[in-house]
């Protein structure tokens, strides 16, 4: 029996079945990303519990860690978490007050308040990061090859929910002006990021990157275009 026998598709000659297996395999794929998303959501919440922290305490931590030593202001902040500024402000209230994050006043722009981590908050950071490493087993049990697809698979993803305004910008190699896509074809490391000039692969493609610089529109579509093999 077919494994997709359960969806009780009809075959008919304008070939609606093929399309109903087709929406039935997209909702299987969403599926399997929501159990995921609520692991990950459950055990954040369990290892902040352990820590006195809230799941958004502990991003904004998670946060100021990638961008250490430079910090954030609170605008950046609430637009990488995906919330308000007022609740951004509250989660800040809290860690200031358990000594986690520290207010400091940029050189460049007296004005301007941007947060960044206190000693015990740095190390406060860190054990945020073990809370997905429940996941790390479930990687491992892909070889080098799938995690290369799945990480390419996943920057695909995050980029259209970016364009449609679904999730906050990520500060990832497929948008930045120091990527160059495909520059070393036929190779194990085809891409080439020329911040530190060095080549590197599929798997090595970061989500979130301290060295990050926006790319103008153009070579973003560019680089885009190339990426996906269009170009």
């Amino acid at each position: 029996m077919p494994w997709f026998s359960h969806d009780r598709t009809i075959p008919t000659d304008d070939g609606s079945a093929a399309l109903d297996r087709e929406s039935a395999i997209r909702r299987q794929l969403i599926a399997g990303l929501v159990k995921i998303g609520l692991a990950t959501r459950q055990h954040a919440w369990a290892g902040g519990e352990q820590r006195g922290l809230t799941p958004t305490q502990g991003q904004v931590l998670a946060i100021l860690l990638q961008r250490a030593p430079h910090g954030a202001r609170v605008t950046e902040l609430a637009t990488a978490l995906g919330v308000s500024q007022a609740t951004t402000s509250v989660a800040l209230k809290a860690l200031t007050e358990k000594g986690l994050i520290q207010r400091t006043t940029p050189e460049d722009d007296g004005r301007a308040v941007v947060l960044t981590l206190t000693d015990a908050g740095l190390e406060e950071a860190r054990q945020t990061l073990s809370w997905t490493d429940f996941l790390i087993d479930s990687v491992d049990e892909l070889d080098e090859a799938e995690q290369a697809a799945f990480q390419r698979s996943i920057v695909k993803m995050i980029r259209a929910m970016q364009l449609k305004g679904q999730i906050p910008v990520s500060r990832m190699c497929a948008t930045c002006t120091w990527f160059r896509p495909n520059a070393h074809p036929g190779s194990d490391h085809p891409h080439h990021c020329a911040y530190v000039d060095a080549p590197f692969g599929d798997r090595q493609l970061r989500l979130e990157c301290s060295d990050f610089k926006a790319a103008a529109p153009e070579l973003a579509e560019r680089n885009w275009e190339e990426f996906v093999g269009v170009g």
